[in-house]
């Protein structure tokens, strides 16, 4: 059976909603965001709709390369699928994509897993409990627990991620544009090959 690679992005952003999360879960990286492709040009997430204001919030195609993003300190994370596994995993984004008008941002959530108190919300996500909900169906993506209690912490522990990036996030992005002036119109034949050519690039960013 063929096998596909999906991408995890952990994030913390520096804002002070991100340091409240930080503080009641005592961990960092509150933020996931899932994708396709280790240059992560499409980056799927809940969270802000607007950088400046973190009370509106649902559904988000997130750019890694803009001011609010690209300074985040970021950890990235391969992960191995199924060929059906994968295409699922993305039939249920583009499902959530197509509603995005009907989805919020689920704020009672959060505080109801500080709480350990269970509220499914059909049209109400937030990061990680989207994460799981839309990895549901692979076969390692299982948790002792209802996705509406999922943390990205939770996620980070699963068997099977393997850690390709740990660093702030635009130095990440500055190895893919320098790894493309020096190979015109290409990339490495595989795509181990090029995660190895950027972490050579951005070792120095790395903090262990």
């Amino acid at each position: 059976m063929s096998e596909r690679t999906i991408y995890f992005l952990f994030t913390d952003t520096g804002t002070y909603l991100a340091k409240a999360i930080n503080y009641y879960t005592k961990q960092s990286l509150n933020h996931v965001s899932i994708c396709f492709d280790s240059e992560l040009r499409e980056v799927y997430s809940f969270g802000r709709k607007q950088p400046r204001n973190p009370f509106i919030g649902g559904f988000v195609k997130e750019d890694i390369r803009s001011e609010f993003l690209k300074r985040s300190y970021c950890a990235i994370y391969s992960y191995t699928v199924s060929e059906q596994e994968y295409e699922t995993v993305m039939l249920r984004i583009k499902e959530i994509e197509a509603k995005k008008a009907d989805y919020k941002y689920n704020f009672i959530g959060l505080l109801a897993v500080l709480f350990q108190v269970e509220i499914d919300r059909k049209y109400a996500l937030f990061c990680s409990q989207f994460v799981a909900t839309v990895c549901g169906d692979a076969e390692k993506f299982v948790f002792d627990k209802p996705t509406c209690f999922v943390t990205p912490g939770d996620i980070r522990k699963l068997d099977g991620l393997k850690l390709i990036y740990q660093g702030k996030l635009e130095n990440y992005t500055h190895a893919f544009k320098t790894e493309r002036k020096l190979i015109p119109g290409s990339l490495p034949s595989t795509k181990q090959s090029f995660i190895i050519n950027i972490s050579k690039k951005v070792k120095k960013f790395v903090i262990r």
